[in-house]
């Protein structure tokens, strides 16, 4: 009976997140009601994500804390990416770089860190200035030399956009659950990552190498990515959302960094010029996290 009751929970979770997905989209009359929720849909409604449970430090048998890297180029990863642009679609349809960017203007992401370990917060001037690149014409400077200005039309800017993304870092920790006698993982940070905002149109890709734009503490985050939707591609009427999607571990990624005795360094650091061994060695410290796991079940 118990069973029947949790399974007919979750069955009607499921149903009421799928009828909400697009809402009145059937029933509308105009595109302004597309979307427009009912009061009886808003009361239902959970806007909220689901909450971490409590862990006591004395449950954690054992952890270790690992850096991945989420190459979007990867099919799986595609949810992340895409859309790219914005301009020909939906504005329920965002890439997780536009959610996160527009939670850190808006102010729904209050913070944001220059490296992984949150040592120190990155200002907004920071971030516009790794962001936003402002250039002159050729014009413009003779324009500049002959008479002492330079004409707005010879001025560019030039921003990091969504397409310009081509990797996400996330910062995590396994950790062994002695209460619940199992293997567990939670986000602790994330940061896009795209080439030097001065190089993007830089025909040397050693100048476009991706580096971490910035940190977010991933705990202070998940309001923002919990208000997004990410596209599910076997059901566009239930869509996930980011912070489903990233707490799922619905990605695909490669461990570049473990926490060490040699300062963390990352796996490039001691396997160089090899980026088959730097997989293999990704793999090795991932099994050695699952066999854990597995070693305490043997008799």
């Amino acid at each position: 009976m118990t069973y029947k009751f949790l399974l007919s929970i979750v069955a009607s979770v499921g149903l009421t997140s799928g009828m909400f997905a697009q809402a009145n989209i059937l029933n509308a009359k105009t595109p302004k009601e597309v979307g427009v929720k009912t009061e009886a849909q808003l009361a239902l409604d959970h806007d909220k994500p689901l909450e971490y449970g409590y862990v006591d430090d004395r449950d954690i048998l054992f952890s270790k804390m690992t850096w991945e890297k989420v190459v979007l180029d990867e099919r799986v990863n595609f949810p992340l990416y895409f859309p790219v642009d914005t301009n020909n679609i939906g504005k329920n349809r965002r890439s997780l770089y536009h959610t996160l960017i527009s939670a850190v203007k808006s102010g729904k992401i209050k913070n944001i860190y220059n490296d992984s370990y949150f040592s120190s917060k990155r200002t907004e001037k920071e971030l516009q200035d790794i962001t936003t690149k402002v250039d002159t014409l050729d014009i413009g400077y003779d324009q500049l030399n002959a008479d002492g200005f330079v004409s707005p039309e010879y001025i560019t800017t030039t921003n990091i956009e969504a397409f310009h993304i081509s990797a996400y870092l996330i910062k995590g920790l396994w950790y062994f659950d002695k209460r619940l006698g199992e293997l567990k993982y939670r986000i602790l940070g994330i940061a896009p990552a795209a080439p030097d905002v001065n190089f993007l149109e830089s025909e040397n890709e050693a100048q476009k190498v991706p580096n971490a734009l910035f940190w977010v503490f991933y705990p202070e985050a998940r309001q923002a990515l919990n208000d997004a939707d990410a596209f599910n591609n076997q059901n566009s009427s239930a869509p996930i959302t980011f912070d489903h999607l990233l707490n799922s571990r619905r990605f695909s990624g490669f461990m570049y960094k473990e926490e060490n005795v040699y300062g963390d360094r990352e796996v490039k650091d001691y396997v160089a010029d090899n980026a088959l061994m730097q997989l293999l060695e990704s793999d090795r410290i991932k099994d050695k996290i699952r066999d854990f796991e597995q070693d305490m079940w043997n008799y």
